[in-house]
């Protein structure tokens, strides 16, 4: 029996928001949940829980791997009672946060729940991200030194 073919753009959009929840601040997430209008019943089929993640790196990005230290990690994963499944990873200990992210990946399945919950989670959550990139870089911009403009105060002798 062939494979199901692997629908590469739904994986795409689903790594693209599981990643907006799981770097989201848990009182944000929290509070755009409070703010939906309907919040569906879920219920939990790996209660949130916390261990530890093993971190590997590269040197400059392409060297060997190395083992950076570990990690302290929360998961979850629910089912909506229309039967759609949800996980959530998040850093950290908050487990509340994991389990909001495990539900909001369930809606983000469900057709019918998918628009009202891009809109008001999953784009509010981007939007508060990408504030805090933007302050991040106009920070480090303000701190750059540009070497190659300074001027010799002596000429050759």
């Amino acid at each position: 029996m062939p494979a199901e073919p692997v629908n590469e753009t739904a994986n795409v959009e689903r790594r693209n928001w599981l990643s907006i929840l799981a770097k989201a601040q848990p009182a944000e997430m929290i509070a755009a949940w409070d703010a939906l209008a309907e919040a569906p019943t879920y219920s939990a089929l790996r209660a949130p829980e916390t261990g530890l993640v093993l971190v590997r790196g590269r040197m400059g990005g392409a060297g060997d791997a190395f083992n950076v230290g570990e990690m302290t990690v929360t998961r979850a994963a629910v089912r909506l009672d229309s039967g759609e499944t949800g996980i959530g990873y998040v850093a950290g200990r908050d487990r509340r946060h994991a389990e909001l992210a495990a539900a909001v990946d369930a809606m983000m399945q469900a057709p019918a729940l998918r628009p009202a919950v891009e809109g008001a989670v999953v784009a509010k959550l981007a939007r508060a991200q990408a504030e805090r990139r933007d302050t991040a870089a106009r920070k480090a911009a303000a701190t750059k030194v540009d070497f190659f403009t300074m001027v010799r105060t002596r000429g050759p002798q």
